[in-house]
């Protein structure tokens, strides 16, 4: 595989905390991390590119291109800098999500990198109104803090455990002897699930000590549950079917 980087600049950075948001189950990964990111004011410092992204080019709102790629941003965090890893896409295939993940992961280590975290969803296949937040982690002494912070471990979940870059990223982690985790939000699988994304992003903000306004994601929860209601209305009220057909 073929991975590239073009800089934007180099910053020196304190200790960073890695934080992976890439697109993923019900989208919640890429939701609190890019969210986190605007929120911080965080500048972009690098573009990697790969041959194992997908073979397109992302037009932004000025009509401009530029290829499928993960970038790299970084915003002071108290006494440490914070590095997210955002993008549009994860690695198509087995052996790129290892390449690619190591690639960048490596590009962070010569930092002295203070704790890993991934975001990721865990589909369920059924709608909760009240969406948990798992963790899952290299450490046991990073236990207590997270669940003070309102996430939850549960024995056997999530079946199958952790696949692509939130799992990659976590293991290169514990690897290196950094602190990692996976932070997780129920979802059913089927939608972006904004609200899931939000109780993520709380429980990160306890843990990280941030001030994130989430109001984005409760408006937008809103509008999916309107959505559903009227679609339950609609099938309430429709005619039964005719199955005079059947003898």
């Amino acid at each position: 595989m073929a991975n590239s980087v073009s800089y934007d600049c180099r910053p020196s950075l304190r200790r960073p905390v890695l934080v992976e948001g890439l697109p993923g189950v019900g989208n919640i990964g890429k939701l609190a991390a890019d969210l986190m990111c605007r929120q911080l004011g965080a500048k972009r410092f690098a573009r990697v590119y790969s041959d194992d992204l997908p073979p397109q080019v992302l037009i932004d709102g000025d009509c401009i291109a530029d290829a499928a790629r993960c970038e790299l941003w970084y915003a002071p965090l108290g006494e440490r800098d914070v590095v997210f890893v955002l993008g549009d896409f994860q690695g198509t295939t087995p052996s790129g999500q290892y390449s690619l993940s190591e690639f960048v992961f490596r590009m962070i280590l010569p930092h002295d990198p203070s704790l890993v975290i991934t975001l990721g969803g865990y589909g369920t296949g059924a709608l909760s109104p009240a969406p948990r937040v798992l963790g899952v982690v290299t450490d046991a002494a990073l236990k207590p803090e997270m669940e003070a912070a309102g996430i939850g471990f549960y024995p056997g979940e999530p079946q199958g455990g952790i696949v692509g870059a939130a799992a990659m990223f976590m293991a290169f982690g514990g690897m290196y002897g950094i602190p990692s985790m996976c932070v997780m939000g129920e979802t059913s699988g089927y939608i972006i699930d904004p609200r899931s994304a939000r109780n993520v992003v709380n429980a990160l903000a306890l843990l990280l000590g941030m001030d994130v306004d989430t109001s984005e994601f409760e408006e937008a929860a809103g509008q999916i549950d309107q959505a559903s209601m009227l679609s339950q209305e609609s099938e309430a009220v429709a005619p039964p079917e005719d199955l005079s057909y059947i003898r």
